[in-house]
């Protein structure tokens, strides 16, 4: 990501210096750096409100009740973890985060989710399939209420900025069982296998 980055300034100030338009970059870039410090700061309240109502629910036990309603679905989901292993606690929290459109508030959970599964993972030098299919999910992320969206228009002074609300959600409904079906069938594929070496010697191949 850091070289994407590095490409897109060097080929804007190489094409801004060939056509003699140098200034016109250096205004964007000091305009869009004082945009995105706004933008920051307009968006401090939200991410406290909701970063502060998960805490809530994780103390008064929403989250738990929450993952005892979404368990026959995460069983089947995640059938290589346990039920009450503290790996599913962290992946409900990630859930509930992106499903209210937290954004980059809901990282810090899906690394702790994914720290977890790690934890349990037999084969630690390779991704397990609850890690594969944990991070389908969580970069598709079903949102019921994007809130971070919903801010932003906000902020851009849109007349209605909910109106998202229904199409975000069909979106993302749709985009989640796409990234889940792409993560069941990859795996079947022997390309994905992991190979591991027997005590006899002789390869293995397990799915």
């Amino acid at each position: 990501m850091n070289w994407i980055w590095f490409l897109l300034m060097g080929f804007s100030l190489v094409f801004g210096a060939i056509n003699g338009r140098m200034g016109e970059v250096t205004d964007a870039a000091i305009a869009g750096a004082e945009l995105a410090v706004e933008l920051a700061i307009g968006l401090i309240g939200v991410m406290a409100l909701w970063l502060g109502i998960m805490k809530i629910a994780e103390a008064t036990g929403l989250v738990r009740g929450l993952a005892r309603l979404l368990k026959p679905i995460l069983t089947r989901l995640f059938p290589d973890v346990p039920g009450d292993d503290p790996a599913m606690g962290a992946i409900t929290m990630n859930l509930a985060a992106n499903m209210f459109g937290l954004g980059n508030a809901a990282t810090p959970l899906g690394l702790k989710a994914m720290q977890e599964l790690q934890r349990v993972n037999p084969h630690k030098e390779c991704a397990s399939d609850a890690m594969c299919t944990f991070l389908a999910i969580n970069t598709s992320s079903v949102q019921l209420f994007p809130v971070m969206a919903v801010a932003l228009m906000a902020e851009a002074q849109s007349a209605e900025p909910t109106w998202i609300l229904v199409p975000a959600f069909l979106a993302t409904l749709v985009s989640t069982i796409v990234a889940i079906t792409a993560a069941r069938t990859l795996r079947r594929l022997p390309f994905f296998a992991i190979s591991n070496t027997t005590e006899s010697g002789e390869a293995e191949v397990q799915a």
